[in-house]
């Protein structure tokens, strides 16, 4: 029987070409617009930067009251409780002068209270669906506290995974990035802002702080113009297509121009060229910051560069509120500007409906953990889960197996497993792989658990010869390892990326029982952890996987479900191979896999060049394993690629073809992933950029063909004229289960 493309293929194209799209609050509303002018013209200069003023709550409800009377608050972050909420908003509605009501603002990053995988996590399942559903789930817990603004998705493109906001990011490629994040703005923000349970999306951090120099936080990255606009910036132009109420800019200089004063990008850019028409926020202090880049000498002069090029709202520095109404009577800032900025804010507070609705239900109508919210969760960490190796069918486990050793740090870590940026979740509510497993199994095996280590960082060895004692009397061990979760997220770069504590050693004595031996990596981003790898039977990768991820993780190993994650993200073998990322250029001398490394050097060698390629002396070219790896407890057969034809305009739209079978003996569901090569170019291009993918589910012994929509527009690329152009010419085509796989297949294209 013959498939044609599947629904969730046809969504994917939906969401980037634009085609029928989604109800969106964007677009002229000439009645908002009259409302919005009216109350700018109503306002005082104090009033208009009180709207422009973003504080983080504090204890004494009475003291912001006051401001918020005053008119000199317009958002409020970091407040969660319903009463005071409402308590404060009464304060705007009713005892302000102009009625405007706050705007409650709150990092919502993974889940509010149901926690779902890291974003990392969910790139891994290559679901934009699965990525939309977390972020309703998540606006509909918060929104039913009061907060109607999240600061996400996090778009950066990240590829030094050092960097420890990695975790909240959706990994290394362009195209994977745009789609999860136009899907996680749509599942914020619904289908219109003004319904109670939307809250608004802001994509952040724009821009370019995924490349900060050396993977540490809060660096300086220098990235020019066109590579901006070919990697960096497309996640936020599809973003605000699809229609995100909200941007951040990022800590970051680049270049030297700190992105909170780059006019270019705030404005030609995002303004212009995207016309979007939601508001700017800062990141927390960013304005401020910049006298610490050397970019403001003072509060006045940074208020007046943030506001001259372009940010509507400061978010906790009060430099704006302190000090513009002095640049205003200085000529410094114009007042237009000032209220241009907010008829920006005001514009999204009408469109979330706050003025007619800004109170919440109080005690409001309890969503928390409910039984779909956490079958989306299980369902989620089930699909981001990557099963990186599996030797001799170790996974699942046998039926046959009777005694089982849980043993690691990670085993039973509710607080550990839901990762970064959780501030409102609760470990009381996390089932964990021991808690799972023993719930799933019942008497049906006997579990040892020994955990060995107390928490990642654990040097304690009494503990590994504790567990390597117990793995005598089991028939297979599970080791869970990995990292806490505060050693990713903000401000948690790394130098090194290897196991911590004495995980590396639990696992290698592990390893030397003889027994099975299983390991699971829960993470907030990619581990140097080739040795481990050597040593396990099976490995599963687990970015951190939220509330549900025990049992996830339980169904996965016992096989009542089978892995479909890819990596989002390349593994480095080793720290030194950083930045490295599948869609680099070729160079001018690209590896060739033969070149001679280290180990294979002879003594007193002669001062030869060893190859004159680019690679390692000491890791080679290749990765640990590349973006789009993955394996299954099944194999699949890609075959039978066709092209609709092999010459095509630059209008023309291709159909590529070709023939997926399970050739395994159980059903799963494989990514296929799409890849094209423009061979030449005015720039050099990418080595391969992937362009499609889609989730197909098989049977076993199954083949579907499948079907992709490619339309020659989407070879564009910022060429060496700065224009956004396809050029004629030749190139390759994949149609994959990795970066690394496949046999290529030409086409031209021709003017």
């Amino acid at each position: 029987m013959k498939d044609k493309i599947a629904l969730f293929v046809f969504t994917v194209l939906l969401l980037l070409t634009g085609c029928t799209p989604a109800k969106r609050d964007t677009g002229v509303n000439k009645e908002i617009e009259r409302k919005v002018d009216e109350l700018v013209r109503k306002m005082t200069l104090e009033e208009k930067l009180g709207q422009m003023n973003q504080i983080s709550s504090w204890g004494n409800i009475e003291d912001m009251s006051n401001l918020v009377r005053k008119g000199q608050i317009g958002s409020i972050l970091n407040e969660v409780e319903p009463a005071r909420i409402n308590a404060m908003q009464k304060v705007a509605m009713e005892e302000s002068r102009l009625r405007i009501p706050l705007l409650i603002a709150r990092d919502v990053i993974h889940g509010f209270k149901t926690i779902f995988p890291i974003p990392l996590g969910q790139a891994a399942s290559f679901n934009p669906a699965l990525a939309e559903t977390g972020a309703r789930v998540a606006a509909i817990e918060t929104s039913s506290v009061g907060i109607r603004w999240t600061f996400a998705p996090m778009i950066d493109i990240s590829r030094d995974p050092r960097w420890g906001r990695i975790a909240e990011s959706f990994g290394e490629d362009v195209y994977l990035t745009s789609v999860m994040g136009a899907a996680t703005v749509k599942g914020f923000q619904g289908d219109s802002l003004s319904d109670p349970t939307s809250i608004a999306a802001c994509p952040k951090h724009f821009i370019g702080y995924g490349a900060a120099e050396g993977g540490r936080d809060y660096n300086s990255t220098n990235i020019p113009e066109r590579q901006l606009r070919n990697v960096y910036l497309p996640p936020f132009e599809e973003a605000v297509k699809a229609g995100a109420a909200t941007i951040m800019t990022s800590f970051n200089d680049n270049d030297g121009i700190p992105s909170t004063a780059n006019a270019y990008l705030l404005k030609t850019v995002l303004r212009d060229e995207w016309k979007f028409d939601g508001f700017v926020v800062s990141d927390w202090a960013s304005v401020t910051e910049m006298i610490s880049h050397g970019f403001a000498a003072d509060n006045a002069e940074a208020a007046m560069k943030a506001i001259n090029a372009g940010v509507d709202m400061e978010m906790v520095s009060a430099s704006y509120i302190g000090e513009a109404p002095g640049l205003v009577k200085e000529y410094k800032v114009k007042e237009s500007d000032i209220d241009e900025a907010v008829r920006n804010i005001l514009r999204i507070k009408f469109r979330l409906g706050l003025f007619d609705n800004p109170y919440v239900d109080v005690p409001q109508k309890e969503v928390f953990y409910a039984p779909a919210h956490l079958a989306d969760a299980k369902e989620a960490a089930i699909q981001s889960v990557i099963l990186l190796k599996n030797e001799k069918n170790t996974l699942p486990v046998s039926a046959s197996v009777k005694t089982v050793l849980i043993t690691g740090p990670m085993a039973d870590a509710p607080y550990e497993q839901l990762g970064t940026w959780i501030f409102d979740g609760e470990k009381s509510h996390t089932i964990t792989p021991l808690k799972a497993i023993r719930e799933m199994m019942g008497n049906e095996v006997q579990i040892i658990y020994e955990p060995a280590l107390a928490y990642s960082r654990d040097v304690n060895p009494a503990g590994v010869a504790k567990a390597v004692e117990a793995a005598k009397k089991a028939d297979i061990i599970l080791a869970f390892v990995g990292e806490e979760s505060i050693l990713s997220g903000e401000a948690h770069s790394m130098a090194g990326l290897d196991l911590q504590g004495n995980q590396s050693d639990l696992i290698l004595s592990l390893a030397k029982t003889g027994k099975p031996l299983v390991t699971t990596v829960m993470a907030g981003r990619p581990l140097t952890i080739e040795k481990e790898v050597n040593a396990s039977s099976a490995v599963l990768y687990s970015f951190h996987p939220g509330t549900m991820g025990g049992p996830a993780l339980a169904d996965l190993l016992w096989g009542k479900a089978v892995p479909s994650g890819k990596t989002p993200v390349t593994f480095p073998k080793m720290v030194g191979q950083i930045p490295m990322y599948y869609s680099h250029n070729t160079t001018g001398r690209p590896a060739t896999r033969k070149e001679v490394l280290l180990k294979d050097i002879p003594v007193e060698a002669g001062q030869t060049s060893l190859g004159c390629t680019s690679f390692y002396l000491d890791a080679g070219f290749d990765p640990l394993y590349p973006f789009g790896y993955g394996l299954s407890y099944t194999t699949f057969e890609y075959s039978n690629i066709r092209l609709s034809a092999s010459k095509l305009k630059k209008n023309d739209t291709m159909t590529i073809e070709f023939d997926l079978a399970n050739t395994g003996q159980v059903a799963a569901t494989e990514v296929a992933q799409l890849y094209v090569q423009d061979k030449v170019g005015s720039i050099a291009r990418p080595v391969k950029e992937l362009k499609r993918f889609a989730r197909i589910e098989l049977q076993a012994g199954e083949k579907k063909t499948v079907s992709f929509e490619l339309p020659m527009s989407d070879l564009a690329f910022w060429n060496i004229d700065m224009k956004k152009e396809v050029e004629a010419g030749d190139f390759n085509l994949w149609v994959a289960g990795c970066s690394q796989s496949g046999t290529p297949v030409s086409f031209e294209v021709i003017d």
